[in-house]
């Protein structure tokens, strides 16, 4: 190297490291000031008893091709193509006074501007209470959410149209539904296989439970939900197709059965892997969705006896400020923070639904089993339902998250994030009316 241009590198040193110095500080600058702690609100409730009605839906999505598959980290591929076609499925239930709409889309997750897009078009046709679920699905399209830290962990570039795609899937779904209200009876059964499913993190390990709910009508099913907790995620990462993973072919598999339109919901699914590994890719997903069907065919339903009571409450939970000391270096904890503090909203939603002897809360994230079984013990909830009406990733219990165990290695936030959704879950729980928690 000449003696000039070490002159000219020496001259730039100063000037270089005075601007990653000025960048760092500016970074760990305190950006996310304070996040305020309020007490759960209410936002709207609906209760009813009687003769149940019961109408269903499927409708094909349409990814707004070529689009990102979601669900990992890049490098991504981009789709122009499904392997099999997505779908938004929804039920919608009436008794007394009350109607609830409950919707499973066959995407990774649901934002809040999803929930909200597909809320207002269902009070057009009369459904003003909406439960929107994603099956977690790591195959399927992306693009939908703004958020700087989806975009960069799983979704890819936001794209308005795939907003669109979501939106118009599940509003169809819903104004179906209503179109097809008939009287029903209700059954619920269920059945478990522990070695279907493991833990991919330790902690308290996924049961393998499936309830099978069964709304029946004159002649035949019109709809059937099961719920069942493990990751989606059979088909390759690289796959340049959309695909449903097992969620989508075991509801065609039902449908195909004659069980009415099936719609999978997960469970407390954070730490719950599946264990089968006949196949790969979409052969290993269809013997899963084989071998699900085959459990949902043994959780034999039995009619519950009318009236039946039908009551959902939303309520709204403040969030606490995010803390990235799990997931980033420790020098860089107040850059990390600051990031997702960007992507961060300040409130999210926990819901409640009773219908008959089943009592659901719902969660916006991935609680694991260990965090389901908290929640169930602390409202009374009978399931612990993942991934509705919004996304704030992982939700582990405080215990683990202190420790930097399980899944809190991929939260987002510390452990108050247990307690500000259980404070919510409680509020939610007393104001639907759930049995006492033991």
């Amino acid at each position: 190297m000449s003696s000039s241009r070490r002159s000219v590198l020496r001259a730039l040193l100063p000037f270089a490291l005075l601007t990653a110095g000025a960048a760092y500080a500016i970074a760990s600058w305190n950006w996310c000031g304070r996040w305020e702690e309020r007490t759960p609100l209410v936002l709207s409730q609906v209760r009813g008893e009687g003769s149940l009605r019961a109408g269903a839906a499927k409708v094909a999505l349409t990814p707004p091709f070529p689009v990102v598959v979601a669900g990992y980290a890049p490098p991504r591929p981009e789709a122009s193509q499904a392997a099999m076609p997505l779908h938004a499925r929804a039920v919608v239930l009436e008794a007394g006074s009350a109607r609830v709409g409950v919707v499973s889309l066959e995407l990774l997750f649901v934002t809040p501007e999803i929930v909200a897009q597909v809320r207002e078009r269902a009070a057009r046709v009369g459904v003003r209470e909406v439960l929107v679920l994603a099956t977690h699905t790591h195959s399927s399209f992306g693009g939908y959410d703004t958020r700087w830290v989806a975009q960069l962990s799983g979704t890819g570039r936001y794209m308005p149209s795939a907003v669109g795609a979501a939106v118009a899937g599940a509003s169809e779904a819903l104004e179906k539904a209503v179109a097809s209200l008939a009287d029903v009876t209700l059954e619920v059964g269920g059945a478990a296989d522990a070695g279907l499913v493991s833990s991919r993190s330790g902690g308290l390990a996924p049961d393998g439970q499936l309830t099978r709910v069964v709304l029946k009508g004159a002649t035949a099913p019109v709809a059937e939900v099961l719920m069942f907790a493990a990751h989606a995620t059979l088909i390759p990462r690289k796959e340049a197709l959309v695909d449903p993973d097992y969620p989508g072919r075991l509801s065609a598999l039902r449908e195909a059965a004659g069980s009415g339109v099936s719609l999978f919901v997960q469970g407390s699914q954070g730490n719950a892997s599946v264990a089968f590994s006949e196949g790969q890719g979409a052969e290993r997903a269809a013997g899963f969705a084989s071998r699900l069907s085959a459990l949902a065919d043994g959780a034999t339903p039995a009619a519950v006896a009318g009236p039946v009571r039908l009551a959902f409450a939303r309520v709204q939970a403040s969030l606490p400020r995010p803390d990235s000391s799990r997931l980033v270096p420790a020098f860089t904890r107040a850059a990390g923070d600051n990031f997702l503090c960007a992507s961060s909203p300040r409130e999210t939603e926990v819901d409640a639904l009773a219908l008959g002897p089943l009592e659901l809360l719902s969660i916006p994230g991935e609680p694991t089993a260990g965090a389901g079984r908290a929640l169930e013990a602390l409202t009374g909830a009978t399931h612990v339902l993942g991934l509705a009406n919004g996304y704030v990733g992982y939700l582990d219990t405080s215990e683990v998250v202190l420790t930097g165990q399980g899944e809190s290695r991929r939260q987002y936030f510390g452990p108050a994030l247990m307690e500000r959704l259980g404070a919510a879950a409680r509020v939610a729980a007393g104001t639907v009316g759930f049995s006492a928690p033991e």
